[in-house]
Parts: C-alpha cells; sequence; structure tokens
C-alpha cells in the first residue's frame, strides 16, 4: 500500500465525524470566551467624564490624596493607569509618566487576554471544515469506485445520486466551519475596538495628570522668583 493509499484508507476509516465534533468543541469554548471577555469589558464600564472633570478639580485643589481615593473607587482600566502614576507623584512628571505606562502595558495584557484564541478560531474554523467536506468527497468517491461491474448499469444510474448526497452530507461541515468563525471574527473585532477605546482614553485622562504636574513645575519657579 502506498502512502496516498494508506492516506485515503485512514480517512474514510475515521470519516468526518470526528471534524463535526472538534468544532463543536471549539465553538463551545469560543462561546465561553465571548461571555467571559463580554463580562469584563463590561465590568470596566464608568463614567470618563464625569472621572476626568473630579480628578482634574482635585489635583487643582491639591488634594491628591482624595484624587487617589477616587481613583481607586473607579472600576475602569483607566483610573488604574492613571492611579499607578498618582503614586510616584512627589517624583515628578517623567517618573509619573512611566510608571502609567507600566500600568497601560499591564491594562493591555488584562484586555487583550483571550483575544487571540478568537482571532486565530476565526481564520481556521472554514479550513477545519473544508477538510471535513474533503473527508466526505473522498468517502463518496471511494464508494462508488467499490461497486461491482456486474452493477455498472446501476451505478451509472445511482452515481450522480449517490455523488450529489455524499457531498450535500460533506458540505455540512464547510457549513460548520463557517458558522463558528463568523460570530468568533465579529467579537474579535468587537472586543478589539473596544480594548483600543479603552487605551485611549487611558491616554487621554492621564493626560490630565501630566497637565497638572508640568503646570506646578512651571508655577515652582515663579513662586520662587517672587
Amino acid at each position: 500500500m502506498n502512502l496516498v493509499q494508506w492516506l485515503q484508507s485512514l480517512m474514510t476509516d475515521f470519516g468526518a465525524g470526528w471534524v463535526m465534533w472538534l468544532l463543536i468543541a471549539l465553538s463551545v469554548l469560543s462561546v465561553a470566551v465571548m461571555l467571559e471577555r463580554g463580562f469584563f469589558y463590561f465590568s470596566l464600564r464608568d463614567d470618563l467624564a464625569r472621572l476626568a472633570s473630579s480628578l482634574r478639580e482635585k489635583l487643582r485643589d491639591n488634594d491628591i490624596e482624595v484624587a487617589r481615593k477616587l481613583l481607586e473607587a473607579s472600576p475602569s482600566a483607566e483610573a488604574a493607569v492613571v492611579g499607578a502614576g498618582l503614586l510616584e507623584i512627589d517624583r515628578g512628571p517623567q517618573a509619573v509618566d512611566e510608571a502609567m505606562k507600566g500600568a497601560t502595558a499591564l491594562q493591555r495584557m488584562k484586555l487583550e487576554r483571550r483575544l487571540a484564541y478568537l482571532g486565530t478560531l476565526g481564520n481556521n474554523a472554514p479550513f477545519i471544515g473544508l477538510f471535513g467536506t474533503v473527508i466526505g468527497v473522498v468517502q463518496a468517491f471511494e464508494a462508488l469506485g467499490k461497486q461491482s461491474h456486474s452493477a455498472a448499469q446501476a451505478a451509472a444510474t445511482m452515481a450522480p445520486q449517490a455523488v450529489m448526497a455524499s457531498i450535500a452530507e460533506a458540505l455540512v461541515a464547510t457549513a460548520m466551519g463557517l458558522a463558528v468563525a463568523i460570530p468568533a471574527v465579529a467579537m474579535y473585532n468587537v472586543f478589539q475596538r473596544r480594548a483600543k477605546a479603552i487605551l485611549a482614553n487611558t491616554e487621554a485622562l492621564s493626560r490630565v495628570l501630566i497637565a497638572h504636574l508640568v503646570a506646578e513645575e512651571d508655577r515652582a519657579p515663579v513662586a520662587a522668583e517672587e
């Protein structure tokens, strides 16, 4: 038996059923990831406009401790990043900026966690389904090839029906692959956009703290001269 015959025998013996079960398992995992990520992003929601306004007000009043408590009370990732910078406020703007950059990197990892799974599944699930379809087509033609010569006329009559029925059954695997891939890609894009929006809001909120520190540094020489 050569390699081609061995691979053909292997595919026809196992069939395409295992491909279906694999796609179902991957689909269940993808739904679990979607629900977990959706709940995670929902838990980070906060009124950022109000938070930025309150933070700016507390910083102008030099109520650093109150500003820190304000950020700690917020569930948002933006507040966590600025809070990390606020802990280094006595070391100057550069230290604060570096602290916030480090906190932003940590938050980015949290925001993008498990999204690679959705992206990979969305890209490869159609190919897994197509593999099941190929196996089904191979099975269909092998079954036709095994028909005896004595039933040649009957085979000629039944061949188109048998091929069409087998191919239709095999195409279910492709449909399954697409059904798994489309939601995964859609939610991957949604979560990616949400992560980028949070990181952009983080940058905007962090500028409030940096602007306050720069203003304080500019004010210090003027006060010393007076």
